[in-house]
């Protein structure tokens, strides 16, 4: 089971992301995008995830994951419930999304730094 302490400090390291708080939800950013978010409850993490592969994600494992609102589906998002993930999936899908919205350069030197994945 996943929670948002293991994620946390992953965010904070990875280089060009900061966390923010808006209406009391954790947020990661790399300048203005927002690559995670949690819910209020800290439950559900929401992510940055290839929009034409998150209906095979979701469907995949509709328990762990889910769409976003209609509102929200013109973003590159899906949400994940902590609770179904395990912590090395929940670092990964972290990662994932922050390579997102960082220059491939960026990308690249965190796979040199970090040839076994998240930690």
């Amino acid at each position: 089971m996943a929670a948002i302490e293991d994620v946390m400090r992953l965010g904070r390291e990875l280089d060009h992301s900061y966390p923010v708080y808006v209406r009391g939800r954790l947020k990661f950013r790399v300048k203005q995008i927002v690559y995670v978010a949690f819910s209020l409850d800290e439950a559900v993490m929401g992510f940055a995830f290839p929009r034409d592969e998150r209906a095979a994600l979701v469907a995949g494992d509709p328990v762990t994951f889910s769409l976003p609102s209609a509102s929200d589906m013109r973003f590159h998002w899906v949400h994940a419930n902590l609770a179904a993930l395990d912590p090395s999936e929940a670092r990964e899908l972290v990662v994932d999304a922050w390579r997102m919205v960082v220059p491939q350069k960026v990308s690249r030197a965190y796979d040199l730094t970090h040839p076994n994945g998240p930690g």
